[in-house]
């Protein structure tokens, strides 16, 4: 039988845990697998200021897809939110590497296949791409370069309401947004415009004799 002490601090312990947020199922790159911790627990989103290199140089899926979901960071560490991005595919489409790196893992997790690529020269640690659901044809290890298929989107596994592939970006145990790793033009920002100078005057043109 507790005593009053034990039994009092049961209830307080039970209201602390109560009052934790809840951690919620990774979104962009399953836990205890490509470079998650055992469990699932979430890594912590980073300050949203986070310099990411523009050394993506092709869509991970086809020439420009849409994007169903963008990148959303959750307002605390451990809250709800969408660590990554969807891009409409369909099942069996090639799915390449966005910048030159390494095939850190190749396998299934919970059910889905994974495949990460530490980017190389993007610092330490090193930025890291996340791909699912895809059916690895790049084994762990191999160096791989950008635009080179390392797998074909599974036609099972998405969290989408239709086919897609979910795209994850992290740096250690921080996610970042995907797209920071492309170039405006890639994104479809168009090429840059050079606008006209006021104010200065034009330079005189002369004759030729």
């Amino acid at each position: 039988m507790r005593t009053w002490p034990a039994l009092l601090l049961a209830l307080m312990v039970a209201a602390v845990v109560a009052a934790l947020p809840a951690a919620t199922a990774l979104d962009g790159d399953p836990g205890g697998g490509p470079g998650g911790g055992p469990g699932g627990s979430s890594p912590p989103s980073p300050p949203a200021d986070t310099p990411v290199p523009a050394v993506g140089r092709t869509w991970p899926v086809g020439l420009r897809p849409s994007v169903i979901r963008g990148w959303e960071p959750p307002a605390t560490t451990y809250g709800r939110g969408h660590r990554g991005v969807d891009l409409t595919a369909a099942p069996g489409a090639p799915v390449r590497a966005v910048a030159p790196g390494r095939i850190s893992f190749a396998g299934r997790v919970a059910g889905r296949g994974v495949v990460s690529v530490e980017l190389n020269g993007t610092g330490d640690p090193p930025l890291r791409t996340t791909y699912e659901p895809v059916r690895a044809t790049a084994k762990k290890g191999a160096e791989v370069a950008a635009g080179e298929v390392i797998g074909v989107l599974e036609p099972t596994g998405s969290h989408c309401p239709a086919s897609c592939l979910h795209w994850g970006l992290r740096r250690g145990d921080a996610y970042l947004d995907p797209l920071s790793l492309l170039p405006p033009w890639l994104l479809g920002r168009g090429p840059s415009r050079l606008l006209p100078v006021i104010g200065v005057p034009e330079p005189e043109v002369r004759a030729v004799p």
